[in-house]
């Protein structure tokens, strides 16, 4: 853990007084990975708020015991919303974890046509399974910020989500028009503020030509990786990398 993150409720206001179970998986973190004993500190937050620093007080029997510090707010997501064609459930967990530890601003999963539709019957959504991925790249990135996260059944549905004069890029590995390492995404960088780059990527058996016309329809410029095929989560962390590096923020 780079960061210990906490729930608004897990801490009180000022004085920022909370205490954590020796049997949650945070707290023994803090013992038994960082060796910390009472009068030590270590980097926290919390979730969607300030970073800074916890000094223990105690350390019980059963719980840790500590005073927050506020020091600084936490650097904002960055202008990118991913559209994903919903994955096998163990890639779900590795997608999210990475897309959230990269700082997506949101991510919206998708029914596709080709999809295996038992995917988006999977309870680690329902669960807090999918929070959990969000909040462990959230954690890897050292920052409180966590991605959004909507569910549709469809790429239609998506789709009708999408507002704004926004770039909106799909990648396609069967009919790109472009590289996505190209210029096409100079014009998008750390200003677009509340309007994010939207970037699409499909599920293991990629789009139908009716989805992919559903996307020209909407403005989506298709785009390649180069000639590998990929696994989801490879081709989102791979796309999502290159993008934040042509608009200058990686």
């Amino acid at each position: 853990m780079n960061i210990v993150l906490f729930s608004a409720e897990e801490i009180s206001r000022p004085p920022f007084i909370g205490a954590l179970s020796l049997r949650d998986e945070r707290g023994r973190h803090i013992l038994k990975i960082l060796r910390k004993k009472s009068g030590d500190t270590f980097g926290a937050g919390i979730i969607d708020g300030p970073i800074g620093t916890a000094v223990i007080e105690e350390i019980s029997g059963d719980a840790i015991r500590f005073r927050f510090i506020p020091e600084r707010e936490s650097p904002p997501l960055y202008p990118v919303c991913l559209l994903v064609g919903f994955p096998r459930p163990i890639q779900l967990k590795r997608l999210l974890r990475d897309a959230a530890s990269l700082g997506v601003s949101g991510i919206r999963l998708m029914g596709t046509e080709l999809g295996e539709k038992s995917y988006m019957d999977s309870t680690l959504v329902e669960r807090g399974g999918a929070y959990t991925s969000l909040l462990e790249g959230t954690v890897q990135s050292g920052t409180t910020k966590v991605p959004a996260l909507e569910l549709y059944r469809s790429v239609e549905e998506c789709l009708a989500s999408v507002t704004g004069p926004n770039m909106k890029l799909v990648m396609d590995n069967v009919r790109p028009r472009f590289s996505l390492s190209q210029d096409i995404c100079k014009e998008a960088g750390a200003d677009s503020g509340a309007s994010p780059v939207y970037l699409a990527v499909g599920s293991e058996r990629g789009w139908t030509d009716r989805e992919r016309e559903l996307f020209a329809a909407e403005g989506f410029l298709s785009c390649g990786l180069g000639g590998r095929i990929l696994r989801t989560e490879t081709a989102v962390t791979a796309a999502v990398s290159i993008l934040l590096g042509r608009m200058g923020l990686m």
